[in-house]
């Protein structure tokens, strides 16, 4: 029985929260029509380090175009200095990387060669932004215009009445750490670079990028620079070039500038596939692609703001991974070697820590043809270089985070059927990464304390080992890279099964339960162990050591392959939900749940991760938290703390939980505003929450979903109205908190009726998720 004290909190808790959910009034003006792109806002995360960029990009895109003011990754908001408008940038990633080739108009003599010098004001009143497009109007009185196709971007320039309008291309610097750069004016319409860097969090190794630039009309004059000296008519340099046009007559001038990670002849490639149309032409096109992504979900209900909010998160959604291989397919491998892609895009850059939670599986269900091309891509990292990915930016290994997230992130491909055809080449690199280290001549460290961890059942915390490649250490989280392995065991020993391999499905899944080698009786909490086996750091799991971004408070709940045996470990159910109930403050959560999620949640900065007992919306290792409740048997908490949660994502600068992690925070909006969740990441199970829409229409690639995809609805949700009464799958009652995969490949309609009341729905242990055997 639920108590009266509790109902009444809801009742007060939920009209906190009226800026999520609309009222029926609002509801009522709602339109479909009109274009999908006119609700994304590019700025939001542009502020308070949500690191997200406003530039000009199409879906997944080798270019993203966009201006930089100074932030290490490029733009913030509260900045209003232009360095340049540069061609690589990755959405909302937390260390400093791309921004190669800053280019910028000016108009007189060039004098400056460093970009800080030289960089034009602006006001963001003459500054906007929309999928595909960026325009800004400079102190100089030059208006700047970009967009952009899959490997080019494209630029326009509106100048004053001047015979000294410059372009700038500055080849020597952007975010990254520079090590060689050169350019070369190669007629007087095409201006050619190499441009060496590394970076990312740490050292890296090294990779190059090639461009080649082609102005819409002659150049009157040229130049290029080395250090701080400009050299008028020298064809090549070291630092930068300028060009300069007449514009007392003609006031435009466009330019497309083509990228290559293979070599000069990929650019020429590239630049011949998406050049030669005028500027507006690309700009069309551009919001066409970025049209018929968003419409591939249509909602309904829910006021102007939140739709917003939503649509702007669905494209973040669709800015990375991104093309890495040029227009005739080749690409470079991480062996360093030029490959050809067969029948298949490759893609790069895998923030894998972060996408395997949310990313990967919005792809699936959104952009099946694209995830699998980036399935594929990454087994063909191994088959390159020897072994799988961790994160990779470019064609190299930053190491950066720790664990092994790119089993459930292929695990993920495998259980939505993108792996077809590819499935024993999928499982022969994940078994090598799973039971092996790969050798000190590579670069990656993959499961780097798996020696310890086969061993043993758990990988060691050694807080002052010294750091064998570039990059994080697993040594240096072992608690939470414990944690991370095991998962990665259970959903690996899952696709083992359904290949046929039971006995390497019988092993992976004896190793999941690792994570009760953590589990400290005297603390009741997950702790980490040192490399004798005792338990070490500070007993307070608000303190506790080994966690990456994170406390033993967060991690606790990190264990989705295995709810029922933690839950036993910290006391039985009664235990967990009064453990979940304090990580959430659930009490004031339902008094003010707007107020509890910014002012409790959201202890400190983007990167205050430690010291905290509470749930940090902000971080990915609680991603799946809120969702623990559908496995206690209080499911309706679920919606209370999602919903408090999509509080913190507005239509604003300040918009963005944390950083967005190339797309990660943003799919966690799109996947929990549906209702439909991946609670068990590399697996097939789908959490059921209460959807903020009354009606969202999902549209999905028939190759891949057979069903051609399916209608949630909930009907008067709101803050009054939005706790689940019941669950109905193709008109038939549906009584389980989860739906799996399989399910989703033939359902039209998942309807719920919601009530201002929790109901039983969901509350019987028939209706948990499953524990992954």
């Amino acid at each position: 029985m639920r108590g009266t004290r509790r109902t009444r909190l809801c009742l007060a808790g939920v009209m906190a929260a009226s800026a999520l959910i609309a009222t029926p009034a609002a509801r009522a003006a709602e339109r479909t029509d009109g274009h999908l792109t006119d609700l994304v806002n590019p700025f939001i995360g542009s502020q308070n380090e949500g690191n997200t960029f406003p530039g000009a990009t199409v879906p997944f895109g080798m270019v993203q175009l966009s201006p930089d003011t100074g932030h290490n990754t490029g733009y913030d908001y509260t900045q209003n200095r232009v360095r340049g408008f540069s061609l690589v940038h990755l959405s909302g990633v937390g260390c400093r990387i791309g921004g190669d080739l800053p280019v910028l108009p000016t108009t007189g003599e060039v004098t400056r060669t460093d970009y800080a010098r030289y960089a034009a004001g602006f006001s963001h009143a003459d500054e906007q932004a929309s999928p595909g497009y960026y325009g800004v109007g400079l102190d100089s009185g030059i208006r700047a215009e970009l967009t952009a196709t899959e490997r080019t971007g494209v630029q326009r320039y509106t100048f004053p009445a001047t015979d000294r309008a410059n372009v700038l291309l500055n080849a020597a610097q952007a975010l990254h750490k520079p090590v060689a750069s050169s350019v070369e004016i190669l007629d007087d319409h095409t201006v050619r670079t190499e441009i060496t860097g590394h970076g990312f969090c740490r050292d890296t190794g090294p990779y190059t990028v090639y461009t080649i630039t082609r102005f819409s009309r002659p150049f009157t004059a040229y130049g290029t620079w080395d250090g701080a000296v400009v050299t008028p008519g020298a064809r090549t340099g070291r630092g930068g070039a300028y060009v300069r046009f007449d514009t007392t007559k003609d006031r435009t001038v466009e330019a497309t500038t083509a990228l290559s990670y293979v070599d000069a002849r990929g650019a020429a490639v590239n630049l011949r596939a998406g050049g030669g149309r005028s500027f507006d032409a690309v700009r069309r096109r551009a919001r066409e692609e970025w049209e018929r992504r968003l419409a591939t979900v249509r909602v309904r209900g829910g006021d102007p703001a939140l739709r917003r909010t939503f649509y702007s998160s669905l494209y973040r959604s669709f800015l990375a991974p991104n093309i890495g291989s040029d227009a005739d397919g080749r690409y470079l491998g991480w062996d360093r070697r030029v490959h050809r892609a067969q029948r298949f895009t490759y893609y790069q850059n895998w923030s894998l820590w972060d996408t395997y939670r949310t990313q990967a599986q919005l792809l699936a269900l959104l952009a099946p043809r694209e995830a699998r091309d980036m399935a594929l891509s990454v087994v063909q990292v191994d088959e390159d270089g020897g072994w799988l990915p961790k994160w990779g930016y470019g064609p190299v290994e930053t190491n950066c985070m720790s664990g092994d997230p790119v089993t459930p992130f292929l695990t993920t491909a495998y259980q939505t059927g993108l792996l077809k055809g590819f499935e024993e080449r999928a499982y022969r690199a994940l078994r090598k990464n799973a039971d092996g280290v790969p050798p000190a001549g590579y670069p990656g460290i993959g499961r780097e304390a798996n020696a310890e961890y086969i061993a043993h059942g758990y990988a060691p915390f050694v807080k002052d080992r010294p750091l064998s490649k570039l990059g994080d250490s697993d040594y240096h989280h072992g608690a939470s890279v414990t944690l991370e392995y095991a998962l990665a065991d259970a959903v690996l020993a899952q696709m083992a099964r359904g290949l046929g391999h039971d006995a390497d499905a019988a092993r992976y899944a004896a190793r999941s339960r690792n994570y009760r080698t953590l589990f400290d009786p005297s603390t009741g909490f997950f702790r980490a162990r040192d490399a004798s086996g005792a338990f070490t750091g500070p007993a307070d799991p608000a303190r506790g050591t080994g966690f990456h971004e994170g406390t033993a408070w967060q991690y606790q709940w990190l264990v989705p392959q295995d709810l029922p045996g933690m839950i036993g470990l910290i006391g039985g159910t009664r235990a967990a939900n009064e453990r979940l109930d304090t990580f959430f403050a659930y009490d004031r959560l339902l008094a003010d749940p707007a107020r509890t999620a910014r002012e409790v949640w959201v202890h400190g900065d983007a990167y205050d991760y430690y010291n905290a007992d509470k749930y940090n919306p902000m971080n990915e290792p609680d991603l799946v938290a809120p969702y623990t409740y559908l496995a206690t048997g209080q499911p309706w908490k679920t919606t209370d703390v999602v919903h408090a949660a999509l509080t913190l994502f507005t239509d604003g600068p300040t918009g963005m939980t944390g950083n967005d992690d190339l797309g990660t925070m943003s799919a966690w909006n799109v996947l929990s505003s549906i209702g439909l969740f991946p609670i068990q990441p590399g697996y097939n199970t789908w959490g059921l929450s209460t959807p903020v829409f009354d009606r969202v229409d999902l549209t999905l690639d028939r190759r891949f979903w057979p069903g051609g995809g399916f209608t949630v609805t909930a009907p008067g949700t709101s803050a009054t109205d939005r706790y689940v009464q019941a669950v109905r799958t193709d008109g038939r009652p549906h009584a389980r908190t989860y739906l799996t995969t399989d399910a989703l490949r033939s359902l039209r309609t998942v309807a719920f009726t919601v009530g201002p009341r929790p109901s039983e729905w969901g509350t019987s242990p028939q209706a948990v998720p499953p524990v992954l055997k």
